[in-house]
């Protein structure tokens, strides 16, 4: 799987773990930076692992911030995304079984990187349910169309 990660100065020591544990997996990683815990916008880089997903240059995506708002904010003003905040694994299997989340969103300053893992490990390896949940996010999907 081709992941995009992307993070603030407040994400990167997270963004950087989570990497090295993607790879271990084999996965292949898009990174859309920041490449450093000097300070930098937010946005930009929610904005860039939202592209990334919605232009299929990557299946996923992971985006980290301090808290992990801001982010996921900026990531879901992409058209097509779905950006879940989660700050623990129930959430994340929720986001994909339920909302078929295609951005996960952690704040590196509300959770620890072992928690982050489980969480990262969860939602990639979690699949949409389907069926009446496919109605909900194709009605999200629909008014996002008409805005």
């Amino acid at each position: 799987m081709k992941i995009a990660l992307g993070a603030d100065h407040a994400g990167y020591q997270l963004k950087e773990c989570i990497k090295e544990f993607l790879a271990e997996k084999g996965h292949e990683i898009l990174d859309c930076g920041t490449d450093s815990d000097i300070s930098v916008d937010y946005p930009e880089y929610g904005f860039n692992v939202g592209k990334a997903v919605i232009e299929n240059k990557a299946d996923s995506g992971i985006v980290v911030c301090g808290t992990g708002i801001g982010i996921s904010i900026a990531a879901n003003k992409v058209k097509g995304i779905r950006a879940a905040l989660c700050t623990d694994s129930y959430m994340a299997k929720m986001a994909r079984q339920h909302n078929n989340a295609n951005i996960l969103a952690l704040g590196a300053r509300v959770i620890g990187q072992g928690v982050a893992l489980d969480i990262v490990e969860t939602f990639l390896t979690t699949s949409f349910s389907g069926w009446k949940h496919a109605r909900r996010v194709d009605m999200i999907s629909g008014f996002e169309q008409r805005s």
